[in-house]
This record gives C-alpha cells, sequence and structure tokens, in this order.
C-alpha cells in the first residue's frame, strides 16, 4: 500500500489480528472501519487508526506491528518527532500559513468506507462490491424484543406474592417482598426478498444483507419471484459465500418475473398463517413491479398486516430523487403498511436494521 492508495479488506485484516494473538472483537473492528471514515487513507492514518482502536494492551503493539507489515507492506509509520510537531503548531497559530507558505485549505478526502456508505448498490464496480460485501459483514444487527407472558424475577415491579411467601415460610419470618416483571425474549423477524429480474442490481447485496440478519437473531428468509422459495436454512450457514452460493442453487426463479400477490399467498398459507408472520417484523424488499393481479396483493398485505406486528417495504427506488409509489404493486400494497423505506444503500440498511430494532 502506498501513502496514497486506499487499502481494501480492512475487516480481513482485523480477521488477521486476532490469528496473530490480537483480541480485536467485533466493536473494535467497527470501531476501526468508522475511524478510518473521518481520516485520509494514507498509510500513517491506517496505522495509528487500527493501533488505537484495535490494540488493548501493550503485548498487542508487537503483533500489531508484525500483522500490518505484512498485510499492507512497508514498516509501521514513525510518529513525527517533538520538534517537527511545535513548528507546525507555532507556524499555523502565528502566520496562518503551513510550512510552504501558503494559506491552509480545507482538504475533505472520505475513505472508501464514507463514500460506499451513501452509494447506490446498483452503480458499484466489481471492488465496490467486494468492499461492500466486507462492510456487511461487519453490521451487528440487534433484534427486536417483545414481552412474553411468563414473569421473571426483578428489582422493581408488581410484588411477587409466591416467591414472597416460600422466602417467608423457608426463613419462618417475615423478609423483604419479592418482586417481578414480565419476561422479554427476541421477536421473530421475516425477511422476503424479490429476485426477480428487476431486482437484479440489489438482490445479491439484500441476501448477504439477509446472511447477516440470519446470524444474530431468529428469522425467516423466503425468496419473491414466479415462485415462493424459503432459503432460511441455506442462509444459516457461517461463512458468507457458502451461505449465498446453497441459496443460489436453491432458487429456481432468480431474474425472472414477479408474481408478488400469489407468492404471499403462498408463503400467509404454508408458513405465516402457522406462526411465521404471527407478531413478527415482516419485512418485504421489492421494488413492486407486479405481473399478477395487484388486487390479490393488496389482499395478500392486508391479511399479512392483520398477523404481523409491523409491516415495513422495502423499495431501492424510493430512495431516489422524485420517487413516486406508482408500480402497480407497490400502489396497491402501500395503505396496508407501517412503514415505506429506502433499501438502495448501505445507509439505509442500516436505518432498516435500527427501523427493525425499535419495531
Amino acid at each position: 500500500m502506498t501513502d496514497t492508495g486506499v487499502p481494501t479488506g480492512l475487516v480481513g485484516f482485523a480477521r488477521a489480528l486476532r490469528h496473530a494473538g490480537v483480541p480485536c472483537g467485533p466493536d473494535r473492528t467497527r470501531a476501526f472501519v468508522e475511524a478510518l471514515g473521518h481520516l485520509d487513507l494514507t498509510a500513517a492514518h491506517v496505522y495509528w487508526a487500527g493501533r488505537l482502536t484495535l490494540c488493548s494492551e501493550p503485548d498487542d503493539l508487537p503483533r500489531y506491528d508484525a500483522a500490518f507489515t505484512a498485510w499492507f507492506g512497508g514498516g509501521p509509520p514513525r510518529p513525527p518527532s517533538a520538534r517537527t510537531r511545535r513548528a507546525g503548531r507555532l507556524a499555523a497559530l502565528t502566520t496562518g500559513t503551513g510550512r510552504s507558505g501558503r494559506p491552509p485549505t480545507l482538504k475533505v478526502a472520505a475513505s472508501d468506507a464514507e463514500v460506499l456508505r451513501h452509494r447506490d448498490i446498483a452503480t458499484l464496480g466489481p471492488a465496490e462490491k467486494r468492499h461492500l460485501d466486507e462492510l456487511l459483514a461487519a453490521l451487528r444487527p440487534v433484534p427486536p424484543r417483545r414481552r412474553t407472558r411468563r414473569a421473571e424475577p426483578a428489582r422493581r415491579g408488581d410484588p411477587d406474592p409466591r416467591r414472597t411467601l416460600r422466602a417467608m415460610l423457608a426463613t419462618g419470618e417475615p423478609v423483604r417482598l419479592a418482586r417481578r416483571r414480565r419476561a422479554e425474549r427476541p421477536r421473530r423477524v421475516v425477511l422476503l426478498i424479490d429476485v426477480s429480474g428487476s431486482m437484479k442490481p440489489y438482490a445479491d447485496a439484500l441476501l448477504r444483507f439477509a446472511h447477516v440478519v440470519a446470524r444474530a437473531m431468529p428469522v425467516e428468509v423466503c425468496t419473491l419471484g414466479t415462485r415462493l422459495t424459503r432459503v432460511t436454512r441455506q442462509l444459516r450457514h457461517r461463512d458468507p459465500g457458502t451461505a449465498l452460493a446453497a441459496a443460489a442453487r436453491a432458487v429456481p426463479d432468480a431474474e425472472g418475473g414477479t408474481r408478488l400477490g400469489e407468492t404471499l399467498q403462498v408463503f400467509l398459507d404454508r408458513w405465516g398463517q402457522r406462526g411465521a408472520a404471527r407478531r413478527a417484523v415482516v419485512v418485504i424488499c421489492s421494488d413492486g413491479w407486479e405481473r399478477g393481479d395487484p388486487a390479490l396483493l393488496a389482499e395478500q398485505v392486508a391479511r399479512l398486516s392483520r398477523l404481523a406486528h409491523r409491516v415495513l417495504w422495502v423499495n431501492p427506488h424510493a430512495g431516489h430523487d422524485g420517487y413516486r409509489p406508482v408500480q402497480s404493486g407497490i400502489a396497491a400494497a402501500l395503505p396496508h403498511l407501517d412503514r415505506l423505506l429506502a433499501g438502495h444503500s448501505l445507509d439505509t440498511l442500516r436505518e432498516l436494521l435500527e427501523e427493525v430494532r425499535l419495531a
């Protein structure tokens, strides 16, 4: 890597550090990627951002230096001397100019991670898509929570007569009043992803996003096209490449037509009505182009909304300026949705995760 080059494989570098014995977990990896989003991508900035975020104790520093040299090439950059730092600060304070004698200019340089956050997935090149895959793998979804009918001990809450009485019988004297509250558990999430021809630029990224979600929370994942295909089991595999390849083999109608109403009806009859969609957060990822009967789609989305806790529709085109939900499918479903969201970039997918978490 050169001083002006753009490093790739940031998550891979963190993985190499773990193999070298540096305990940098997902939180430190995320902090490393976010720190680079505020810096110029020079070798020195990458080195010091990683050293500050990925290392937790002095014993990690030799391993970090060795891994940095092996991964990026070249030795670790040296910090500027105290004399150089003092001279630079003095010149800026006294004359308002840099060492070159020219007035300082504001340099705005965003890293590739920062740029990819807002880029439309459909416009990315092969190298950018590979980097996007790494950024998607670094996401840490938090499942929504729901209250159950069961109670659990708590410091605050309603009195628990049974536990209080048992404690009194055990000791033979009055005891502190026991309390309880309703227990919580993760709420199920259902992802229905359109893999028709019109969704081809986004389908792969959405399936990778579904793989990240499937690894973090209870989820059901199905693809929609001319037929419905359940790919939950395939996406449970730990390795993203293996999971996506298995899902691709299981989906026979990729890049074909779209019959959203019919496929939603199959989902509800086969899995949704029996419990998969009950009190769940259901996310439909589609551009809304419907080759079937829009009235059937409206009927099935209304049926889904009566079963689910919330129904979110993610339309990649909703993030574009001037978008109007005029496609036959989305126009028919819109009255029965809780939210219509964009899903065309990494940032909008992060917003979707936040929307799901707060559901």
